[in-house]
């Protein structure tokens, strides 16, 4: 993918350098609100700065994915081991008891089916029926590079002036089309497009080059997304790894939800997020708890 800037200067990310965040633990959040604030830190831990989210969205386009089939038996038992979880308001109101205490990012896009072009999405929820399910934050699509990428920016851009206007932060998620190219320079550009535009969180995908390059250049917290189903070590490896490069946690789904053993990865992701364990010492706990429980 080029880029506009045409300067023969090599570029500098400072990757080393953290960026300030003062008068608050999260990067890029100091100017906010109180109520914006108050929510994000129901998300990020202010001890490491980092979350576990445990993204189960994942029907809204694609229908009863393969461990999500019944949330109500295999998500529910999960939610008190994550940080957070991501979801859709129709699962919200169906199926999560009302009595928990985890915080909830609700999805806020949506529109075609995996048998359409999923770049042709809508808001598909009001700012107010979020405010009414107690959201800790709305997520949205933005397909940048995309068929309908000027539609989906916008999408994302009235739903951080609703977001900015009740202290509701806005998680965009960098979709990826068939055709594209899964690198930083990609991730560089769709990150920090949506940052300049608002965005109060991203979620992106990790990659194996250059992945602190897209943490830096982009000015608010960067989660993971979990991507396909991995083995356990090459997923608690990719998590690992982006933590170190800068992200500020995972949204995971199907590398937990259908691992073997799901509260054995969900306590071992959360032991490489917040603690930063090996993924071979991660591995091994989730092996033994694993065992356990048979």
């Amino acid at each position: 993918m080029p880029e506009a800037d045409v300067s023969k200067r090599d570029k500098n990310y400072y990757t080393d350098i953290p960026q300030p965040t003062a008068g608050y633990f999260l990067k890029g959040a100091s100017n906010l609100g109180w109520g914006m604030k108050h929510r994000l830190a129901q998300v990020f831990s202010p001890t490491s700065g980092r979350t576990v989210m445990l993204a189960v969205d994942h029907g809204y386009f694609q229908g009863p994915t393969t461990g999500l089939e019944r949330i109500d038996q295999t998500i529910v038992p999960l939610i008190p081991n994550c940080d957070a979880f991501f979801c859709t308001r129709g699962i919200l109101r169906s199926v999560v008891p009302a009595d928990i205490t985890k915080p909830v990012f609700l999805r806020a896009s949506g529109g075609p089916s995996i048998l359409k072009e999923l770049s042709d999405e809508e808001i598909a929820m009001d700012i107010e029926d979020a405010i009414r399910l107690n959201a800790a934050g709305i997520g949205i699509q933005v397909f940048i590079g995309g068929e309908h990428e000027t539609r989906s920016v916008h999408n994302m851009t009235k739903l951080v002036d609703m977001g900015m206007r009740y202290g509701i932060p806005v998680m965009a998620v960098t979709a990826v089309g068939k055709d594209m190219v899964r690198d930083a320079k990609y991730f560089r550009l769709a990150c920090r497009m949506c940052a300049e535009l608002g965005a109060n969180v991203l979620k992106t995908y990790f990659v194996s080059e250059e992945f602190e390059t897209v943490t830096s250049s982009c000015p608010v917290p960067i989660v993971m997304a979990g991507g396909k189903k991995l083995p356990e070590l090459e997923a608690l490896t990719m998590a690992y790894n982006a933590v170190q490069q800068g992200a500020a946690g995972v949204d995971m789904g199907r590398n937990i939800f259908q691992s073997d053993a799901p509260a054995a990865m969900m306590e071992a992701v959360n032991k490489v997020v917040h603690e930063n364990m090996k993924p071979k010492d991660a591995l091994d706990l989730f092996n033994t708890l694993k065992n356990a429980k048979k």
